[in-house]
């Protein structure tokens, strides 16, 4: 719910009296409090318009004004001390340090560009209207690329990943010593694709078991000169397999780089930048948030694993009605260097875009997630439009009634091993889209992270209008390394 002044009884402008062109002004405190009130040079500082708590976010303050266009003033008033947004346009005047507007015609709040999706819709379908798209090729000034920059790092630095955690919610972890063969039926079984690993003996995390370490077993398994065999399967322990990857290659393929036995991990007072930080760093899909009462670090509690889709849930949060304060949010993907795309003809050094035709092995599917390191393929056909998507995290839909034991990876298609993840009372057949999440390359970039915030969304395959012809793919550590200006 938020605050609105026709609630309260008042409607303002910049004169005290209606105007015949009003717009509605979304005002946001963002910083806690108890009470929080607004007032400005469109109550001529004599009122204080209630803000009301956001429903969800209790520290997040707004009321909705319907103004006059022009220039504007305003400052809040919370738990009886004057404040003002540090992070919005202020200036010094009559009434000490105040935020200032300028409102054109246009209504400064945007409808929600993408919320739940309406209901019937297949993900396969392609918002092909002009609403979410902007201009082909906007130009932006660079001061506005470091502004919004600066914006999202200051607000991602000043907030924790205390933030992050649930009010309720489980969160698994794995013991060491479990056989392989049994720990990835847990992970098929809880629908989650990465686990942190316990060691009782030391008493503590030591690493994470990921879809990644499933794939290189099957790899090895139908590897001929492989010394893992399926009935050691059943009893070989994630510590003797982390171990012996560790031991053949020194550097583990299954972390992209990472030491077997090394944690990422973060503690719940660390900024949500850091946070980050560590996931693009480290290349990692999740950071465990622990806590521990000890200086030693034992005992510790495993409080929530964060993944860059909930801090960029944040980041939509936060900006969701100040998205004026980041001009960049308005740019199309198709203008910034985002994502992966198909390289055009002609284009120098274009590296393909890793895609496959549904009847291409399991083990090419394989292969390619190990050797290109990607997390996901499109499938299409022969024209290269999208059929479906295969993930790295869909490997573990082989451990249910021990699928793997009885296929081979290069005598089973991507077809097939779609269908044996299928729930068989699923009302969406194999290609209706369900799995598939799609972008334009004219829709903006706020649209891309709204989808891309939502937990189930991990990538966007970025298609042609019509044809669905794949152009590239979006993931989420793309758009943080937008955001944090990395290469």
């Amino acid at each position: 719910m938020f605050g609105s002044v026709e609630n309260t009884g008042y409607e303002y402008d910049a004169s005290g009296l209606s105007g015949p062109i009003m717009i509605p002004k979304r005002f946001v405190w963002p910083y806690g409090g108890r009470r929080v009130f607004l007032s400005g040079s469109f109550t001529r500082w004599s009122e204080n318009i209630p803000m009301s708590p956001m429903e969800g976010c209790p520290s997040v303050f707004q009321v909705v004004c319907s103004l006059t266009p022009g220039y504007h003033q305003f400052k809040f008033n919370v738990d009886g001390e004057w404040r003002h947004d540090e992070h919005e346009p202020y200036v010094s005047g009559n009434y000490g340090v105040v935020n200032t507007i300028y409102l054109v015609r246009e209504p400064d709040i945007s409808p929600t560009i993408l919320s739940a999706e309406t209901p019937g819709r297949s993900h396969m379908e392609v918002d092909n209207d002009a609403f979410g798209h902007v201009e082909a090729n906007p130009r932006i000034p660079e001061s506005d690329l470091e502004i919004s920059r600066h914006r999202i790092s200051t607000f991602l630095s000043t907030h924790t990943a205390y933030e992050l955690l649930p009010e309720s919610g489980k969160v698994i972890a794995l013991d060491i010593n479990l056989p392989v063969k049994q720990a990835f039926h847990i992970l098929y079984e809880q629908g989650v694709s990465v686990a942190p690993l316990w060691d009782f003996d030391r008493s503590q995390f030591v690493g994470v078991l990921s879809a990644m370490d499933f794939i290189l077993i099957l790899k090895e398994l139908g590897n001929h000169g492989s010394n893992l065999t399926e009935e050691q399967l059943e009893t070989h322990a994630i510590s003797a397999w982390k171990e012996g990857k560790f031991q053949q290659h020194r550097v583990l393929e299954s972390n992209e780089g990472s030491h077997p036995w090394r944690f990422v991990h973060a503690g719940p007072h660390e900024c949500l930048k850091d946070v980050a930080l560590k996931a693009l760093q480290n290349k990692v899909s999740i950071v465990p948030i622990v806590h521990s009462d000890s200086e030693d670090g034992s005992f510790p509690q495993l409080l929530h694993l964060a993944s860059l889709s909930g801090i960029l849930k944040c980041i939509c949060r936060h900006f969701k009605y100040s998205s004026g304060s980041l001009p960049i949010l308005q740019l199309p993907i198709g203008s910034i260097p985002l994502g992966t795309w198909v390289p055009k003809v002609g284009e120098p050094n274009g590296q393909p875009l890793a895609m496959l035709r549904p009847n291409a092995s399991l083990g090419a599917a394989l292969s390619m997630f190990v050797q290109a390191k990607v997390s996901s393929i499109p499938i299409v056909d022969d024209n290269d439009s999208l059929l479906e998507i295969y993930s790295r995290s869909d490997i573990t839909a082989l451990a249910k009634d021990k699928a793997y034991a009885r296929i081979s990876l290069d005598d089973i298609s991507i077809h097939q091993a779609l269908l044996l993840g299928q729930d068989a009372n699923s009302p969406y057949g194999l290609y209706s889209g369900q799995r598939c999440h799609m972008c334009l390359r004219s829709d903006s970039l706020h649209k891309v992270m709204e989808q891309l915030a939502k937990p189930e969304v991990r990538r966007l395959v970025i298609v042609e209008a019509g044809s669905k012809r794949v152009e590239g793919i979006i993931s989420l550590s793309d758009v943080f390394k937008f955001l944090f200006g990395i290469g």
